[in-house]
């Protein structure tokens, strides 16, 4: 072969590069347009997605992306939720994670029973991992905000704490442990509510007509035989052992189940703190001194001194706890056999020892959930808006 030859051949092969870097750059192009400056894709009410999903509306954002409703038109126009995660490679990642979790669920879990939320598909659009849902109403939290945060009756509780222990015991039975259970977590199936006039107060209050929920959020979820990380669960919701870094298992889930039911009761967060220490004290507050064994197996020694937690009442932290907090029963609307039997589930689930917190199974059995074993009583808790308390 000539030179001349060499030279046409060898510019021919540079010049199939550059088309494919040209064109290679105008995709990436496309992907930088169709997407924010932080991951989110761009999109707007009747755009469709994966020739099946034309979106309705967003329902909501995290940091891992948005929920939008949309028209499912391959399957009559459902209405579903789809959760459409940033074009990001670690939330890319979680997504996987979480997929792998709903698929477990989805195996285990065939006629759809156990109250965890339902996946019904999932597809990659252009760099964004997309997963549709069942479409559900508002949160716990977001219902109780839009109620002027006014507590839910004690018998709506039972109703919703029995179904949101009935999921993570599932969970838990499968050997998952889901890490960031909080009230924006419980979805209320549907959110309509009628407006009942308390007396006490003088005003209306809304009363959710179906107390009936799902459990969501499984992109923290982790299986048992995964590598655990050193700190979960969405701080005002996690459990001593996670603080103390003495490791974690099923029973941070029931620690914080714990907490969401006392805000339920409540109507605002039990542990109102962003400081690891101050958590710590406003925990000895509400359930007494933290077992000395705890302590001396913690990583965390620089928060004791002399086998007790450093911090004193008398300081503005301290003043500040003892305003904000007090001793578990004082919290009691009422000394009603009911209320007695709710904390004390709550105080077994509030047990500082991982290994002494009641599990759900045996929370399950509590007598404080008795009358929804009653024959005919079911729809009664299910959806009666009686304020007494």
């Amino acid at each position: 072969m000539g030179r001349k030859e060499l030279f046409a051949l060898f510019k021919g092969f540079l010049d199939c590069i550059c088309l494919c870097l040209s064109q290679g750059s105008s995709d990436a192009a496309g992907d930088s347009e169709r997407d924010t400056d932080n991951g989110h894709l761009i999109y707007e009410s009747g755009d469709i997605l994966d020739d099946r999903y034309e979106i309705v509306d967003t329902l909501g954002e995290g940091t891992f992306g948005k929920v939008v409703q949309c028209l499912d038109h391959s399957r009559g126009e459902r209405r579903v939720a789809l959760k459409i995660i940033k074009n990001m490679e670690k939330y890319r990642e979680a997504a996987k994670l979480e997929i792998n979790v709903l698929e477990r669920i989805s195996e285990k879990d065939p006629h759809h029973k156990h109250n965890c939320v339902l996946m019904l598909d999932w597809f990659n659009y252009y760099g964004h991992v997309c997963i549709s849902f069942e479409l559900l109403s508002l949160s716990t939290f977001d219902f109780l905000k839009s109620n002027n945060f006014s507590p839910y009756p004690i018998n709506q509780i039972r109703h919703m704490a029995s179904q949101i222990c009935h999921a993570v015991s599932f969970l838990h039975d499968n050997k998952l442990t889901h890490t960031d259970l909080k009230p924006e977590n419980i979805l209320f199936v549907n959110s309509e509510y009628s407006l009942i006039y308390n007396a006490q107060k003088k005003c209306n209050e809304r009363r959710v007509n179906d107390t009936t929920v799902r459990l969501v959020d499984f992109g923290s979820a982790t299986f048992d035989h995964e590598q655990h990380s050193v700190v979960v669960s969405t701080r005002h919701y996690r459990a001593p052992e996670v603080i103390l870094e003495l490791g974690w298992s099923h029973p941070c889930d029931v620690w914080s189940i714990g907490c969401i039911l006392l805000e339920y009761y409540e109507g605002l967060t039990l542990f109102q703190t962003h400081d690891n220490k101050e958590h710590l004290a406003m925990m000895e507050k509400v359930r007494g001194p933290i077992p000395r064994r705890m302590i001396q197996r913690s990583r965390k020694q620089t928060y004791f001194q002399q086998g007790r937690l450093n911090w004193s009442e008398c300081s503005k932290t301290g003043r500040s706890i003892k305003s904000k907090c007090k001793p578990f029963r004082k919290y009691m609307l009422s000394q009603g056999t009911e209320h007695h039997e709710f904390f004390d589930l709550m105080e077994k689930m509030l047990e500082y020892e991982p290994a002494k917190r009641i599990s759900l199974a045996s929370a399950l059995s509590h007598p404080f959930f008795l009358p929804l074993h009653q024959p005919g009583r079911y729809q009664v808790w299910r959806r009666s808006c009686d304020l007494s308390r």
